[in-house]
């Protein structure tokens, strides 16, 4: 068994730090005791625990890897990790911007430019766009990078592929990275296909199920722990972990985690509705109900009551089926999910009036991690038949994950 290390915080009774280095790994002790801590019924994002990490960061010259959902909060609101590292005198240097941006304000897939951030004047890195992994140049200078960013839990959500990039490039150049802890609001269940090898791609570079059911900063660990870093390097890895917390704890993020994650009906359904990423069908984007419905000009509107017109708007200025006439299902009220629904996906290719032109094919392996899911819908297979064939792979995950949880 690996040793357990503690640090202890003069602001908060007990904050557990998770230490990794070259070929060896330290994990914490499972948070299990709640009623020890200051406010047993509140998580503690990481960030919050300045005097856990904040020792960790003086005198050294700061990487941070963030979006608008690297905040400190208070009673009256919250501030961005990089405002307050910079008014408590912690020398930040660079932000290496994800997907939409350091703000936050850039649609799925657009490109995001380097740049200055106004605010702060600070240079900004883009790692969406050509390039996706801090290179040694990008890195000179820095003694230790912090990522800090929400996360959903999907697999295809890109702020995992993300972190893997920055660990690779840290560990390759020899730089700390430290993880400030978020929670997962799908870590409640493990589900959906497992990405097969041969399909990695920048929606899925491990071989995970599609939801599974990990903090980022537990995901962090397993990068480390499994080997999955290129040519099998260790990042120099610390983990802050979040206090109150287990992986049955409802979590209402309070900024969206991305433009067309709007709420938690949202983030709850993304497991099941993002698989139309992969499909000509849109998901809601160009409507104020993202990842809330479905439809398409192309469904039956015989057998679809529901109809919308997506119009391009904040988060999606090119939205599929622009300004036609979709007829779907509207799920906005839809109870919480504990699994992966595909019933959606397989209603709609059956009721497609040109199947055909449905599954984009590329893409739809891409998210769906595997080219069997397809060819299943497409031969007529039951659901239930088709998560039979998922399960085998689901059981070896969770033994494998069960050796990097934080949280209880």
């Amino acid at each position: 068994m690996p040793n357990l290390s503690v640090l202890k915080s003069t602001a908060f009774s007990l904050v557990l730090l998770v230490f990794s280095c070259k070929g060896q790994t330290h994990p914490p002790e499972k948070i299990s005791n709640p009623e020890k801590n200051k406010s047993p019924n509140q998580v503690v994002v990481a960030a919050n625990q300045t005097d856990a990490y904040l020792p960790l960061l003086k005198g050294k010259t700061i990487g941070v890897v963030a979006n608008q959902t690297s905040v400190i909060f208070k009673a009256e609101g919250h501030t961005h990790l990089v405002d307050s590292l910079l008014s408590l005198g912690i020398k930040v240097n660079k932000v290496f911007a994800p997907e939409h941006g350091f703000r936050g304000r850039a649609d799925a897939g657009e490109l995001v430019e380097d740049g200055l951030d106004k605010k702060t004047g600070l240079p900004i890195v883009s790692l969406y766009g050509k390039n996706k992994k801090p290179s040694r140049e990008q890195l000179e200078g820095i003694d230790i990078v912090v990522f800090d960013i929400q996360d959903v839990g999907v697999r295809f959500y890109t702020y995992i592929a993300t972190l893997h990039l920055v660990m690779e490039a840290c560990a390759e150049n020899n730089i700390p990275v430290l993880v400030l802890d978020r929670p997962n609001p799908n870590g409640h269940y493990i589900d959906g296909p497992t990405m097969q090898a041969e399909h990695t791609s920048f929606l899925g570079m491990t071989t995970i199920p599609l939801v599974y059911g990990m903090t980022i900063g537990e995901y962090a660990m397993m990068l480390n722990g499994e080997d999955w870093l290129e040519n099998g390097e260790q990042a120099n890895l610390q983990v802050i972990p979040l206090q109150n917390y287990t992986h049955q704890t409802s979590y209402s993020s309070p900024i969206r985690p991305s433009p067309n994650l709007p709420n938690d009906v949202a983030i709850n359904l993304y497991p099941s509705l993002g698989l139309f990423e992969g499909t000509y069908v849109n998901a809601g984007r160009g409507t104020e109900f993202q990842f809330q419905r479905y439809g398409a000009s192309f469904l039956d509107s015989t057998i679809y009551d529901f109809s919308y017109v997506p119009k391009p708007n904040f988060g999606s200025k090119y939205p599929k089926e622009e300004d036609k006439k979709c007829f779907g299902k509207d799920l906005s009220s839809h109870p919480k999910m504990n699994s992966v629904s595909l019933q959606w996906l397989m209603d709609a290719y059956t009721y497609s009036l040109d199947k055909s032109k449905f599954f984009n094919t590329n893409s739809f392996t891409k998210h769906a991690g595997t080219a069997l899911l397809q060819k299943q819908i497409e031969e007529g297979l039951e659901e239930s038949k088709i998560r039979e064939t998922w399960q085998e792979d689901l059981d070896t995950f969770k033994e494998i994950r069960k050796k990097y949880l934080l949280y209880d």
